[in-house]
């Protein structure tokens, strides 16, 4: 009977000993995300989260969402930006929650290469980390996989699913949208995590440091800011018993055409005005190098707008009022099939 000689392991691609010191550069980050709910600790087979604080909510609902980095992970690689990386991916998933009224328990992440480079991955893993401590959230657990073969060399793949809770009575959408309602837009901070291998090929072969004047900053710095979390500005906001929120929708892939739609009733559209918010010089920019129809700019990027909120008409000025950032009237829902037109 043979044996396979010590290290064939790692003769084949596969390293348990990068593994083993990723852990331990991400250790401290992720312990930092612990409340008195997680129980346990880094090393075990499942995070455990103690949820009985559940108990003195009336009628909690779990509501949980998965999602990608998608492509956006190649350009945080090229510029050596990994950090904010695990920001994109923890607020993606927070602001998905977030839609449905929910706010964040605890985060997991999977992080997936052709070859362990251990302080890349806990350069991801801390800001995760950092993203699930402004959330209010655990970062319980993750995988980190080293698949040669599977992925190209230098290849990095970033997912994670987060799990909150809503009360039942406090869901979104509450069903009641209706025409003549408005539309409230909160800025985004760049293409979040969309349209990045529509971005890629248009910039292709330009150096990240290059500085449009249009933009004002290197390249990295507009394409690779984080996709932002929307859950500090709104859930002040939706814990009051009379908020005036009747849906909120986060615009990422699919852009302004595909999402807005998604919490509307049947028989409501939604009419977007061009020109009623600043878009982004970025957005200008990818569209006259890419050559790209307007139409399809807003299928593919949130033109400025990550989230969106619908909102009595009589009610948005007293929303935008409270609101600590700039916000804009953004269109309004009319009868029709439920579609977005642009106007």
């Amino acid at each position: 009977m043979s044996h396979a000689p010590p290290g064939a392991y790692a003769a084949s691609g596969v390293n348990i000993d990068a593994g083993n010191q990723a852990v331990a550069l991400m250790a401290e980050a992720v312990r930092s995300t612990y409340g008195p709910e997680v129980l346990g600790g880094l090393g075990s087979f499942g995070g455990l989260y103690d949820a009985s604080a559940l108990r003195q909510m009336a009628n909690p609902v779990l509501v949980a969402s998965t999602d990608g980095v998608g492509t956006k992970v190649r350009l945080g690689a090229e510029a050596g930006r990994y950090r904010s990386i695990g920001h994109d991916i923890v607020n993606h998933c927070v602001n998905d929650i977030l839609v449905q009224g929910a706010r964040p328990l605890f985060f997991l992440d999977y992080i997936a290469t052709s070859h362990l480079n251990p302080s890349q991955a806990a350069e991801v893993v801390t800001g995760m980390a950092e993203a699930c401590r402004a959330a209010g959230c655990a970062l319980l657990g993750g995988e980190t996989a080293e698949m040669p073969d599977v992925y190209v060399p230098g290849a990095l793949d970033v997912a994670g699913t987060v799990v909150g809770v809503v009360e039942a009575a406090r869901r979104l959408p509450r069903g009641d949208a209706a025409p003549g309602d408005v539309l409230v837009g909160l800025a985004s901070t760049g293409p979040h995590t969309n349209g990045y291998s529509l971005i890629r090929r248009i910039f292709a072969g330009v150096a990240l440091d290059t500085v449009y004047p249009e933009l004002g900053m290197p390249l990295a710095e507009a394409l690779l800011a984080p996709h932002r979390s929307y859950l500090q500005e709104l859930w002040p906001v939706l814990q009051d018993d009379a908020q005036p929120i009747k849906a909120l929708a986060h615009l990422t892939g699919g852009g302004v055409m595909e999402n807005l739609p998604r919490v509307l009733p049947d028989g409501v559209g939604a009419v977007v005005r061009i020109g009623s918010w600043p878009v982004p010089p970025v957005f200008g920019l990818i569209q006259t190098r890419g050559g790209i129809a307007l139409e399809e700019m807003y299928r593919v990027f949130n033109q400025g707008i990550g989230m969106a909120l619908v909102v009595d008409a009589r009610e948005a000025a007293a929303l935008q009022a409270r609101l600590s950032e700039p916000s804009w009237v953004i269109g309004e829902l009319a009868a029709g099939a439920r579609t977005v037109r642009l106007a």
